[in-house]
Order: C-alpha cells, then sequence, then structure tokens
C-alpha cells in the first residue's frame, strides 16, 4: 500500500439494505464512480433485492460515500452503516488478505446463500423477523422465564461454528441453540432438522451484522403455524456490544492465545475465516510467521514457533467430528505457495490431541467424488434387468455418478397371456387348447412396490395364466403395500446408504414421489437431495397431500407424440404439477416408455445432476 494519503485516519465501513432495486444499471454506475472517485476499496454486491457493502478507505471519504448513498436514493432510508476506525493495512499483502487491494462491484442473484439447494427458492425478505434495538434484545433476555412455557424463548445463533466458539449469548435462563454449521447455505437444513425445538417459541436471532438473520428468519417465519414469532437483533453482534462495552449476555472472547503468540482484538468477531488480523493488532499474520492452509471446513492454522522445525497445526471442530483430512498441500506465506510442512503434530481448540492423516491433492475428496443414485425399476421388473436397460445412462454419467440397484420388496408371480378367443377368429381356431406357459428356465423373479389391493402375497414358482388382456391403467389400481416398500427402504438407506439421490422409474417413480413428499418427515431415517421421476404417476395417497413438494426433482417423460403406451403424457405432468416450480426440471422426450439417452436429453439431464456435486 502507499503512503501518499496523508494523516487522514483510515476506516472500514459495512452495510447491506435489503429493498426493490428498481434498475441495478444505474446502481451498478452510481457505485462504480462514487467509489473509485473516493478510492474507497473492497467489496459491493448488487440484486434485484438490495446491496451489502464492505470499503474501506479514508474516514473522511467514507463519510462522504455514506452521504452520497443516503442523497442518491430513498431506498437506503435506515440503513444501519458500521464505519470503524483503524490502522491502514500494514502492507500490500496484509490488504491482499482483507480483500482491500481493488474495488469488485458484481451484480448477484442474492445477497447470502441460504439454501445449499440449488433450485430452492429464497423465502421473500418481507417476511423477516421483527426487528430489536439492543435495549430491546437484552430485555427480553433479562425478562425471559422458564417457568411459563406459553412466552418460553430461544436464542439461536445464525453464524458459523468458527464464529461461535469464539463466543456467543449466554444468559442463565434462556437456551442457546448453536447450528454449529460450516457454512451459511447448511443453515436452513438445521432449520429443517430441528424444527421441533423452534416451534411454538420466541425465537430470538442474532449475526454478527444482521444480514444473516434477515433471510434466516424469513425462512422459519414460512414453515407457518408456531413459527411466527421471530425477532432479530438489528444491527448484530455489532451495536450490541456499542450499547454494552460490557459484554452484556455476550460472552465474545476480546483475546486468545495460539502456541504462546497473543492476538488482541477490539472485536474478534469481525476476523474472517482465513484469521486475517489488522495491523492495529498485538501482530500480524506474517509478523508471526504464520502459515494458512485451506481446511475442508473452515480454516487451519500452522504456526511456526521460534524454532522452525518446531510446527503445529490447528484443524477445526467441524473436520474432527467427520473425519476428514486437511488439505495441506498449498500453504501460503507472504503470498507464495509453499510444500507441506513435513512431520506436522495435529491439534484441535480444545485440550485433547488428534492427527490426521494429508491427502494428496490429486484425492481430494470434493473433485473425486460421485454423487450416489438409488435406482427403483418399475412394476414387474428387477434390479438386474433395470440395471441393463439403464446401462447406456450409467456410462454416459459414470464419471461423476453411482447407481446402486435394488428389488422392490413385493415379489410377484409369473403370468402369461393367452391368444384370446373373439368374434374376428372362426370357429376352429376358438375351440383351440390354451397355450402352453413359457419354460421356467433362467426366469428372474419379478418384484413392485405397489400391489393390487387384494395381492395375496404369494410367489408360486409355476406360471400362471393371467386373467385378462394387459391392462394399460392397471397402474391407478395398484395402491397396496407402501407401508412395507417404505421399510424396505429405509433397511437399505441404513445399510447401503447414504444416497445423494433417488432415480425412479415408472411405478418406481411413483415411489420415489411419494417418498420425496415425506422427505421432512423421513430426515434421519432416508436423507437425500433430489428425485430423478421417470415416466412418472401420482398415487393418490393421503401421503401425496402435503402441498408444494419442496425436494429438487427432475421429470423425465414422453410428450403428446412421445409414444409411451403404458403412462400418459398428462399422468407424468400431473405429478410434476405437485413438486414447486422453483424446484423441479422437466424434460419431454419423443422416445416412448425408456430414459433418454441421446442429445439434448442427455446434456439437460447432465446439467441437473453437476447442480448437486
Amino acid at each position: 500500500m502507499s503512503d501518499d494519503k496523508g494523516t487522514d485516519q483510515y476506516g472500514v465501513l459495512l452495510y447491506y439494505k435489503y429493498a426493490e432495486i428498481p434498475n441495478l444499471d444505474d446502481l451498478f454506475t452510481f457505485y462504480h464512480s462514487n467509489c473509485s472517485s473516493l478510492g474507497l476499496l473492497g467489496r459491493v454486491r448488487l440484486s434485484s433485492h438490495g446491496v451489502n457493502v464492505t470499503v474501506g478507505g479514508n474516514l473522511s471519504s467514507l463519510e462522504r460515500h455514506i452521504e452520497a448513498v443516503k442523497a442518491n436514493n430513498s431506498l437506503f432510508e435506515g440503513t444501519d452503516f458500521k464505519l470503524a476506525t483503524c490502522h491502514q493495512p500494514l502492507n500490500d499483502q496484509v490488504a491482499k488478505e482483507c480483500g482491500f487491494t481493488s474495488l469488485s462491484i458484481r451484480i448477484v442473484e442474492e445477497l447470502v446463500t441460504l439454501s445449499s439447494h440449488p433450485l430452492l427458492k429464497s423465502p421473500k425478505i418481507s417476511n423477516a423477523g421483527r426487528h430489536l434495538s439492543a435495549l430491546e434484545f437484552h430485555s427480553s433476555i433479562q425478562h425471559a422465564n422458564k417457568e411459563s412455557p406459553e412466552n418460553s424463548l430461544v436464542l439461536l445463533d445464525a453464524r458459523n461454528l468458527y464464529e461461535t466458539r469464539i463466543g456467543k449469548f449466554q444468559a442463565p435462563n434462556v437456551e442457546t441453540l448453536d447450528p454449529q454449521v460450516r457454512q451459511y447455505s447448511d443453515f436452513s437444513s438445521w432449520i429443517d432438522d430441528n424444527g421441533e425445538q423452534l416451534k411454538g417459541k420466541n425465537i430470538l436471532m442474532y449475526c454478527t451484522g444482521g444480514i444473516r438473520c434477515e433471510m434466516a428468519s424469513a425462512y422459519i417465519r414460512s414453515k407457518g403455524a408456531g413459527f411466527e414469532n421471530v425477532f432479530q437483533l438489528f444491527g448484530g453482534i455489532q451495536r450490541y456490544l456499542e450499547q454494552f462495552p460490557d459484554g452484556g449476555f455476550s460472552k465474545e472472547r476480546i483475546l486468545f492465545l495460539i502456541t504462546g503468540y497473543q492476538l488482541e482484538a477490539q472485536m474478534l468477531i469481525l476476523l474472517v475465516p482465513a484469521l486475517f488480523v489488522t495491523a492495529h493488532l498485538m501482530i500480524t499474520l506474517h509478523a508471526a510467521d504464520v502459515l494458512v492452509a485451506e481446511c475442508l471446513s473452515w480454516f487451519v492454522i500452522v504456526v511456526r514457533k521460534g524454532n522452525k522445525d518446531e510446527s503445529a497445526q490447528y484443524v477445526c471442530e467441524l473436520c474432527q467430528k467427520q473425519g476428514k483430512a486437511v488439505r495441506s498441500q498449498q500453504l501460503i506465506e507472504n503470498g507464495e505457495s509453499k510444500p507441506s510442512v513435513p512431520g506436522l503434530e495435529f491439534h484441535n481448540f480444545s485440550s485433547d490431541t488428534i492427527f490426521l492423516p494429508q491427502v494428496p491433492k490429486g484425492d481430494d475428496a470434493r473433485t473425486s467424488r460421485k454423487l450416489r443414485i438409488l435406482c427403483l425399476h418399475g412394476f414387474r421388473q428387477n434390479a438386474s434387468g433395470f440395471k441393463g436397460r439403464t446401462a447406456s445412462l450409467a456410462k454416459k454419467l459414470k464419471k461423476f455418478t453411482e447407481f446402486v440397484f435394488i428389488d422392490a420388496p413385493h415379489e410377484l408371480s409369473f403370468i402369461y397371456q393367452t391368444p384370446m378367443s373373439g368374434p374376428h377368429l372362426d370357429c376352429a381356431s376358438s375351440s383351440l387348447a390354451p397355450s402352453p406357459p413359457p419354460p421356467s428356465e433362467n426366469c428372474k423373479k419379478k418384484f413392485a412396490w405397489f400391489v393390487a389391493p387384494n395381492f395375496d402375497g404369494s410367489n408360486d414358482v409355476d406360471w400362471k395364466v393371467a386373467d385378462g388382456p394387459f391392462d394399460p391403467l392397471q397402474y391407478q389400481q395398484q395402491t397396496a403395500g407402501y407401508d412395507i416398500s417404505l421399510s424396505h427402504l429405509m433397511n437399505v438407506f441404513s445399510q447401503e446408504g447414504p444416497f445423494d439421490g433417488i432415480l425412479g422409474f415408472s411405478q418406481g417413480a411413483a415411489m420415489a414421489a411419494l417418498i420425496s413428499a415425506q422427505q421432512e418427515k423421513l430426515k434421519g431415517k432416508m436423507d437425500f437431495k433430489f428425485v430423478v421421476l421417470c415416466s412418472g404417476f401420482a398415487l393418490h395417497m393421503k401421503e401425496m397431500e402435503c402441498g408444494p413438494i419442496k425436494c429438487p426433482s427432475l421429470h423425465i417423460f414422453g410428450n403428446e407424440h412421445g409414444k409411451d403406451r403404458q403412462i400418459t403424457n398428462q399422468a407424468s405432468k400431473d405429478l410434476a404439477s405437485l413438486y414447486d416450480a422453483g424446484c423441479s426440471v422437466i424434460i419431454e422426450h419423443d422416445c416412448g416408455h425408456i430414459i433418454p439417452t441421446r442429445s439434448p436429453y442427455i446434456d439437460e439431464i447432465k446439467d441437473f445432476l453437476r447442480l448437486f456435486l
């Protein structure tokens, strides 16, 4: 960093505002012109729903920027501008670590990403929880009473694990829920899994600056009855600590030790995951000769003590709990990549010590991982037959998918058709004896997910003559056996899981649809991210009567001229209509009762699946 800015005090400005932006291009032009002219560096994110800004520069320039923003647009009325004074970054490398070496202005879809589900729509921000000032928030905690269940209150921390470990709100008469997520996009899944801890409660949410609570509180309230009373700390922990300098109910720690190096911060909660330490602290990263490596969860700190041979690597709790190794191939020191330090000793942030083996870069789990997809065959089929029929699909997706095939639990009898007499047949042919059954050698068993209500469960090895001609609408009467099939799949998930998704064909698609409709109820027993429904249809069962299905889904079926003689185009369309439009993708083809593997269909299938890698 150059020193030609005089003695003007340096500062950092953070603010966000949710509002409908009528013209993003005009707003982009304003920020580019204003920040450039004032010499501000940092990050500006613009969306049709608002802005999120973190910039640094001379304090007087930041103050002029605030005035220009207020004057430029009435949309920013009521915005909480957080302006803090600090020393200018020590050098270019320190500035680079903090992101203040350039001005980055981007137009994005979302200011913060609430869900890791790529197709799931964000909740309406207008439904966010009510803002509480620091005084109101403090008073609510102070007067909370566990003796009154109807007014029970819980504190919900909307930050990531590395932040909550620094400190969080604690009160003797209030429960604090710490989701322990590694990233904000995991927070919605935690809410889905722990709704019973929130339902019927007065929920007080907080985060560092407030923006994460906006979207998360709206998501909680979108769950309907029992989730209405959600409140959020306006301005976040930063404004609370300004109001209560002694900490109040916040237990943020203001200093901590790493292998003898004392890092003392004015506000430790402002540290970023890479543990950037500004120059106004006692030491900086590079003054302490600290190496930063990438951890699968958030960060790893490698501190080299006075003796260069004496090293220690600190590993986050999530990686330890989940048994994940550390990617320490590339360590950053003074802006240069270094090979991993040999003979590192691995530690956690508690008194316990754990050794985690290093993973070669080429074997990184995130680059080599495949989606595991459980495949459910159609009626009167089996796993081996379905595997053969989908061999072409599996081959074209083999780089990033693994198919697992299983038999349905209901075993069916062998049946065959005989020539039927009729008015168009002559007398001689009508008196012919029934044709003999096919040879039973090498006949593989056939199975179903659903059976007719009068199904007796018998599975004789001998062939039976069909009761009548093939009925293309027979699937509408096969509605029994769901509980047995569901229990069967729970065992499969337990013994052969985990699975990223479920692919169902025909009746298998009907089964997969029922499971996806019950996805929330099945959490912990059958966890999956998406379903692929091929030539599917919906059964008229109470489990499907749950409103729009939120599970991300891909629907593949024949169009009106698609020659699918088993499942009509309208039946598959009706199934697709039960899913939230923002979570579903539809592919219609002209290939009949199959899963197409030629372009453009296979490309659309790949595009959908890659969203979940």
